[in-house]
């Protein structure tokens, strides 16, 4: 099954804004680059760098239970490791986070603007945690690639009788060409080729409230989860694979499944 890769996307920062891509290297065994390196701690969470693993996304300060969170958007340098944070043209914050005292800035400024933005939000202590080694804040132990077909959003439009913003999905990878959700339901190992990459499937995305969220006014206004399942019987939207043969991938590649 052929189609074209029609964006790549990288979060840097788990929760906050995609960054959108013209090009990346995708490495054997490796997440998307400079995917969800940085995870805002709401409370302890228990992660320990020491011996890195998954925790729950609701541990972090997400879309799922902070949607204003969506009207900060971010944009990091991974050369100089500074983020900067505008909303409606305006700069809000910029900050080293390779820094403890750049971190620190940041825990703080995020602290202000939750108060400030969502005023019922009683957060715990917020802390920046950054990902140790190959480690990542994924939200699945599966999600070291996530990849979205442009033609089952579009039918989820045509269902719901209103537009549906792709980026609502947080994948790291859009294709364009794909027919409508096949690429649902398919065996675990099936062969993916992005561009000179060659990945197999690991499993379909369960989604969650954050994918209930405006990505662009930060607000919740459709019940996602509930309307995936009564149109299609599941509550799935995606796919995530794994790399097993190193390569490089440009917007407009082919996108081969199967």
């Amino acid at each position: 099954m052929a189609g074209r890769i029609a964006g790549l996307y990288r979060h840097p920062v788990k929760g906050f804004t995609p960054e959108a891509l013209n090009a990346t290297h995708l490495d054997v065994g490796g997440h998307f680059p400079c995917d969800r390196i940085y995870a805002v701690e709401d409370g302890p969470s228990g992660f320990d760098p020491a011996t890195p693993a998954h925790i729950s996304k609701m541990r972090f300060a997400v879309l799922a239970k902070i949607p204003a969170l969506a009207r900060a958007c971010t944009r990091y340098n991974d050369i100089s490791g500074q983020l900067s944070v505008t909303t409606g043209g305006r700069l809000l914050f910029e900050g080293t986070l390779t820094t403890s005292e750049g971190r620190a800035e940041f825990e703080r400024w995020l602290a202000d603007f939750l108060r400030d933005e969502v005023p019922e939000h009683v957060a715990g202590q917020l802390k920046v945690l950054v990902a140790p080694g190959r480690h990542r804040f994924a939200d699945s132990r599966k999600g070291f690639v996530s990849v979205l077909n442009l033609e089952s959003v579009r039918d989820l439009e045509r269902r719901l009788g209103k537009a549906v913003d792709p980026a609502r999905f947080r994948a790291n990878v859009l294709v364009q060409g794909w027919p409508a959700w096949s690429e649902y339901g398919r065996e675990a190992g099936t062969l993916l080729r992005l561009g000179g990459a060659q990945l197999k499937l690991l499993a379909d995305i369960d989604r969650c409230a954050a994918t209930h969220v405006d990505p662009k006014a930060g607000i919740k206004d459709i019940d996602m989860v509930p309307e995936l399942f009564a149109h299609n019987g599941h509550i799935c939207c995606g796919i995530y694979a794994e790399v097993s043969a190193s390569g490089s991938v440009v917007v407009g590649d082919q996108a081969l499944l199967g």
